[in-house]
């Protein structure tokens, strides 16, 4: 995904420390006159007004949304992608000082950022292909565009485009369209391809430090002993849950044809209870990981805060702290986040998704646990999720945190992965 987040390091520039240096109301004249041009559809005469009162005062969000509105009409994406993103920056920093700035509707934001990206890409793609011979580097910088583009759901108009860069390719690949994933594959190029099954990752025997001094529910901090296991790479997905149903016959989550749509083929499956999790895990010949597999897939053995480490969540990590389900677009498709892998590679075990694990939730569990292939409690009232979700605030995301969940919970919050033994 480096490609999708290049933008943030010219967006952290670009918002650095002493840039808003000018006086609120500095620029209205350009911000009115910008916002009058979009209303008429003058979009370039809409973006030079924009961009004259952005130059006296970098930190009006709405003037940021609007150029970006612009941009996009005008099909600059680099332009739409970095106002969008300088927006939302903006609009998150006003809401910690208190700015009486009107706020964003984040989640609609969010996909119009998406939308422009996955513009950008593609045509970063296009340029690539262009001019006769390809280098190798060339070809895999083009194969990392239209993956990190596919990554982010393709509309019908982008999805042609993205077929024809796939045919331009010296080799064509075997790739499943995230907005276009039907249970039994699809054609690209005349070349058939098919959802691939979950890859898993060994995780080796051995100890690890679980727990932490940050919740009481997560003492003491104690070494623990497993045995070798399997975990899922990645949360299991709606299209992998479509399949499941299909073969099965099984009850549909609520909101289901809501999720079940082209674009969320590659995002988590969500609304899905306990006992849901456990079936789906037995039909692929898995189960759900126990709390301590959990953390140990999630942290690794040198007691780290986040999968990532000790740095403190942001936007390259995990998805989280957005505000609205908005029908599943909240969500992103699992594997976006390259800098949030846990040590053994495994992705979005922070945000996206609440994980369910195996155990019953116990708050003093850890005082008197085994030290050994602990299983939690042989009963109780509610049951584990772990990781946080797109939902939630930042001490959510630690991978020592524990949430005890009514195991009936269908929550637009709530989903899985699934684990295996050897």
């Amino acid at each position: 995904m480096k490609y999708v987040f290049a933008r943030i390091i010219l967006l952290c520039v670009f918002l650095a420390p002493g840039a808003v240096a000018h006086a609120a109301g500095v620029g209205e004249q350009d911000f009115s006159k910008g916002e009058s041009l979009l209303k008429n559809k003058q979009y370039a005469e809409a973006r030079a007004s924009l961009e004259a009162g952005i130059q006296k005062d970098p930190s009006n969000v709405q003037a940021h949304l609007s150029l970006a509105e612009s941009c996009r009409s005008l099909e600059d994406w680099t332009c739409a992608e970095e106002h969008y993103e300088a927006a939302l920056h903006l609009d998150a920093k006003s809401g910690v000082i208190g700015s009486t700035q009107p706020r964003l509707r984040k989640a609609t934001v969010w996909r119009s950022l998406e939308e422009v990206t996955a513009w950008r890409l593609l045509n970063d793609a296009k340029g690539l292909l262009s001019g006769g011979k390809v280098s190798p580097e060339k070809v895999r910088q083009v194969e990392e565009a239209l993956d990190s583009a596919n990554e982010l759901g393709l509309k019908d108009d982008q999805l042609a485009l993205y077929q024809q860069l796939q045919m331009k390719l010296p080799r064509q690949r075997a790739v499943a369209v995230s907005s276009k994933l039907p249970s039994g594959g699809l054609s690209i190029g005349g070349v058939q391809t098919e959802t691939q099954a979950m890859p898993m990752v060994l995780i080796p025997a051995g100890e690890f430090t679980m727990g932490s001094t940050m919740g009481d529910d997560e003492k003491p901090v104690r070494r623990v002993y497993l045995n070798a296991f399997y975990m899922d790479t990645f949360e299991v997905t709606v299209g992998q849950y479509a399949r499941y149903l299909e073969v099965t016959d099984m009850e549909e989550p609520p909101d289901w044809n809501v999720m079940n749509q082209p674009q969320h083929q590659r995002r988590p499956v969500v609304n899905v209870d306990w006992e849901d999790a456990v079936k789906y895990c037995k039909w692929a010949g898995k189960r759900l990981p126990t709390e301590a597999e959990w953390e140990k897939a999630a942290r690794g053995t040198d007691g780290r805060i986040y999968p990532w480490g000790n740095e403190a969540p942001t936007r390259l990590h995990a998805n989280y702290g957005r505000n609205e389900w908005n029908n599943h677009q909240a969500l992103t498709p699992v594997g976006s986040f390259e800098e949030g892998k846990s040590p053994y590679g495994i992705y979005d075990m922070a945000g996206n998704a609440w994980e369910w694990v195996f155990d019953w939730y116990d708050h003093d569990y850890y005082k008197k646990g085994p030290k050994k292939n602990p299983i939690g409690p042989a009963k109780g009232d509610g049951k584990v999720v772990r990781g946080g979700s797109w939902l939630y605030v930042p001490e959510f995301l630690r991978s020592a945190h524990r949430f005890d969940a009514q195991p009936t919970n269908r929550l637009f919050g709530y989903g899985f992965r699934c684990a295996k033994t050897p």
